[in-house]
């Protein structure tokens, strides 16, 4: 199934996420699938698919508002490494494979597994016969995650397949880490195909999120002017206590305040930071801060060219059955 990035996907995606705003986040509210199923006659297929995919992303974000910021990073985490193939969803095997969840930029620390498995069941139960892949879920949950945390939503192009493999390596060597200099990031996004300005945009995703204590403690990874103003008595254990904002602002709303932020030299992460180090960066903060309408433009624009990343050549691809393992008994190519 592949349907383009059309008037009438947005609009679908509009109607859909239009339902969802009428939630109170702090209120119980009738999911849409139960709309759907009234309904079902109306509906079109991909319209039945955004409704499954964003009635499960407001559940989850009505549940914890954090977690639209770590279904956006879920989306990068996988797109950056081989294409956006949903490789960073397949659980490792023991003694057999070891994917790109385990490898550290993502174990610990990437969020939100559960909720595209959510995703794609409800798919099964609300839109029978619909076929589409975990990576389609992942780019769906993303844009939502944007929308309902007060970005502008734009269309998603579907038609994208899941690889019967995933990069551990790759994971280790492809995504920007929070110790990258400049330098570093700006190779990351080249060798993807970006440009500074769309770097410093999809950068713009860190007005949402926190980040962990393990990670802020970390000398390496933080701005210097910040280090005093963090509690860093992080547990042994590893989890996810001692959260810092990245936007010290409005950390659960999607606006223009980490570039106010990143002005004012307030930047948490070094490789925040860093982007003031240069005026082919320092200049985008500057007018994204200054326009945030522009920037939320060119960030879904940003998106949506790094959602059109494509698997690895060769790579064998499926739309899987259950997100967290390929179709079959075996793992390709391991």
């Amino acid at each position: 199934m592949a349907f383009g990035a059309t008037h009438l996907s947005l609009a679908l995606s509009l109607m859909a996420l239009i339902v969802l705003a009428k939630a109170d986040f702090n209120e119980k509210v009738e999911p849409i699938n139960n709309i759907m199923e009234q309904n079902s006659e109306m509906l079109t297929q991909e319209f039945c698919i955004l409704g499954a995919v964003g009635s499960v992303v407001a559940e989850a974000i009505r549940r914890e508002r954090r977690m639209g910021a770590s279904l956006i990073r879920l989306f990068f985490h996988d797109c950056f490494v081989d294409g956006c193939d949903a490789g960073i969803l397949l659980n490792d095997i023991p003694g057999r494979f070891q994917g790109e969840k385990s490898s550290p930029p993502n174990d610990n620390s990437v969020r939100g597994y559960e909720v595209i498995d959510q995703a794609k069941q409800r798919i099964k139960t609300t839109c029978p016969g619909a076929a589409v892949s975990c990576a389609d879920i992942l780019a769906l949950a993303a844009r939502d995650s944007v929308a309902m945390l007060g970005g502008i939503p734009y269309p998603v192009r579907l038609g994208r397949r899941d690889a019967r493999t995933a990069n551990f390596t790759g994971a280790l060597t492809q995504l920007p880490a929070p110790f990258d200099d400049l330098n570093v990031q700006l190779t990351k996004f080249r060798a993807k195909g970006m440009s500074a300005r769309e770097m410093v945009a999809l950068a713009g995703a860190h007005t949402v999120g926190f980040a962990r204590c393990v990670t802020m403690c970390d000398d390496r990874n933080i701005n210097p002017a910040r280090k005093s103003t963090l509690n860093c008595g992080c547990p042994v254990s590893n989890n996810n206590t001692n959260l810092a904002p990245l936007d010290l602002t409005t950390p659960q709303f999607f606006d223009k305040f980490y570039f106010e932020d990143l002005i004012k030299n307030r930047g948490l992460l070094f490789s925040d930071q860093v982007l003031m180090g240069s005026s082919a960066t320092a200049d985008v903060v500057r007018t994204y801060n200054s326009n945030p309408v522009l920037f939320l433009r060119e960030f879904n624009a940003a998106m949506t060219k790094m959602g059109d990343l494509p698997p690895s050549r060769g790579a064998q691809l499926e739309i899987r059955d259950v997100c967290s393992r390929v179709n079959g008994n075996s793992i390709a190519d391991m």
